[in-house]
């Protein structure tokens, strides 16, 4: 198990390592990421998630909410796989917090699908 951390790199850019499982995450996590007053525009780039599992979508939806009631938007970059797997079982995917992950030396885009959660 790596601990989960969440590093705040500037310009609303965090970058999220270690693990976002039920053992990692906490009421502590949820607590401790107030983006609110740091942009209008949040990038959490996944790229260290070693590991996930269910309680890493609920994490996200979570900070979704968060995002939501501040009125600030939020995408994901680089999902890990098993992640966007359990993304699509629910259709979260198909938001505009999630990334089209973009091939090597493209332009990150979001995706252009409606939000529906």
């Amino acid at each position: 198990m790596t601990k989960l951390t969440v590093i705040h790199q500037g310009a609303g850019d965090f970058v999220v390592n270690g693990d976002l499982t039920f053992a990692t995450i906490g009421i502590k996590t949820l607590r401790t990421f107030d983006f609110t007053g740091i942009s209008k525009q949040i990038s959490i780039d996944l790229t260290g998630v070693a590991s996930t599992d269910s309680a890493g979508l609920a994490l996200m939806i979570e900070w979704i909410k968060y995002a939501r009631q501040h009125r600030v938007h939020i995408v994901f970059k680089n999902i890990p796989e098993q992640l966007l797997n359990l993304a699509k079982l629910s259709g979260l995917d198909k938001t505009a917090h999630f990334a089209i992950q973009p091939s090597e030396g493209a332009a990150f885009e979001p995706s252009s699908h409606i939000e529906t959660i």
